[in-house]
């Protein structure tokens, strides 16, 4: 099969976000997130966000070390909270110092910011004031927050990503501080939360265009690509509303500023329509995203799972874990024996890249750009000093060659930038679980002199930019 070239003017990075990377947690003002709050819970069992990677402390050196690979962009995300502590009060101008100067040292270094408002990470101020998105109080406080964010840094970055993966985010409590025990009220109060930041990300939409010349924005969505585990019709029609529920419906949301049929009625159905204001449909109407980011993992498998009179129709059932929830009278998760896993237990499935990459640009017709995409495994320094990642190499191969064949398909895919820089702080795993081109010398519990050490990896997709991606 011909190999299609990238573009000439092909965007190639690699992510970060804040909470994961910074460290710095409680210095020159930050407050309190919602990830803070979550990784301190962990603290006894593996590394937090108190430290991270320290890039508060390393971010000249790292910066470097991005020029020195080729990046031409740098995904990464802002922290509400060290530019607004208590996520609507008074702005703390360290904050904003701080990113100034990220900002400014970048574009000196010849790479294109793209930023991220929000990623996991709310002001844990909101949560006490208001219980997070619960209350429409927080999508204003949002849609505040952004337009400070673009008044102080629009002049110098022009692509933004609204919501990191608001679809993953909405289906796992912790991150949205749900602390419900019954399934029913759980679900209610997920899908009021989720309509909330669905009016919060239309409002940075508009202030975006509004507030940033030549500004384009987008949300960051976790990609779902769901095989039916036989050729069944209802396990066919399972793999569908596995994906249309978990994904679809959100860039839907996003698209046409309204709920797709089969979304509403499951909404009915469990009796938990969010409470919506007139008000609100001009401005889900109004707001026009750019492109499309999409973060892609993995594949699903699933076969149909009946509603029953002890288990209605929508509601969840939980065997692995919130993510990948069995839902009754839609689907059940099932593994997938075609395909190989990481250690973690993610299935390995380039073409489910080529796949989704080539349903959403079919169905939106809008620019498509990966912000993150990767492999998660315990690193090694061998005897020789160097982290010799030949698997990571294999991984994002095989993924660049599903892009290229997605170009091909006539996909309009503008860039790509895998998970992550360099390694950093994994929500469940610490830093036993790596995913970057540098290693960051620290374990859990041991900082060390947090060296950075460039990995095999980070050579060859240093050739990977040079060539664009013609040698990979």
């Amino acid at each position: 099969m011909k190999t299609a070239k990238f573009p000439k003017n092909f965007l190639w990075g690699a992510s970060s976000s804040a909470f994961q990377i910074e460290g710095g947690w409680d210095e020159d003002g930050k407050g309190m997130t919602v990830a803070d709050f979550n990784s301190f819970k962990r603290s006894e069992k593996q590394a937090d966000s108190k430290v991270a990677s320290d890039f508060y402390h390393h971010w000249k050196e790292d910066i470097a070390l991005m020029k020195e690979m080729g990046m031409n962009i740098y995904r990464f995300s802002l922290s509400w909270a060290r530019i607004i502590p208590d996520g609507d009060g008074e702005v703390n101008q360290k904050g904003i110092d701080f990113y100034n100067n990220v900002l400014n040292c970048l574009l000196e270094n010849g790479i294109q910011p793209f930023v991220t408002l929000y990623h996991f990470d709310l002001p844990y101020a909101l949560v006490e004031k208001y219980n997070g998105w619960e209350c429409r109080d927080c999508a204003f406080a949002f849609e505040r927050y952004s337009k400070i964010c673009f008044e102080a840094f629009g002049d110098r970055v022009k692509y933004w990503q609204a919501i990191n993966e608001q679809n993953l985010m909405i289906r796992v409590n912790e991150r949205m501080n749900i602390d419900e025990t019954d399934l029913w009220k759980a679900d209610k109060i997920r899908a009021q939360m989720d309509y909330h930041m669905f009016l919060g990300h239309a409002m940075a939409v508009n202030a975006c265009h509004e507030l940033v010349k030549d500004g384009k924005i987008a949300p960051a969505v976790s990609s779902t690509c769901t095989y039916p585990l036989t050729n069944k019709p209802a396990d066919v029609w399972s793999a569908k509303m596995n994906d249309w529920m978990k994904t679809n419906y959100c860039l839907d949301m996003h698209m046409y500023g309204e709920y797709p049929g089969y979304y509403m009625r499951y909404l009915e159905e469990r009796n938990i329509v969010p409470v919506m204001m007139p008000e609100d449909k001009a401005i889900l109407k109004s707001a026009k995203i750019d492109y499309i980011a999409l973060n892609y993992y993995r594949t699903l498998c699933s076969s149909y799972l009946p509603a029953t009179k002890e288990h209605p129709a929508g509601e969840r059932a939980y065997r692995g874990n919130e993510v990948d929830f069995d839902q009754y009278g839609y689907c059940r998760d099932e593994k997938n024996t075609n395909l190989e896993a990481s250690e973690y237990g993610a299935q390995i499935d380039p073409m489910g890249l080529r796949i989704v990459l080539n349903e959403y640009y079919q169905r939106y017709h809008l620019p498509l750009i990966i912000t993150e995409n990767g492999l998660g495994t315990a690193d090694v320094v061998a005897e020789d000093g160097k982290i010799h990642d030949d698997y990571r190499i294999d991984y994002i191969r095989s993924h660049l060659q599903a892009c290229s064949d997605a170009i091909g398909d006539g996909v309009e895919l503008m860039g790509y930038s895998p998970w992550s820089v360099m390694d950093l702080l994994s929500s469940h795993q610490g830093f036993k679980k790596r995913y970057g081109f540098i290693y960051i010398d620290r374990q859990d519990h041991d900082l060390k002199e947090l060296k950075r050490i460039k990995k095999d990896s980070y050579y060859w997709y240093q050739n990977v930019i040079k060539t664009n991606g013609d040698e990979i």
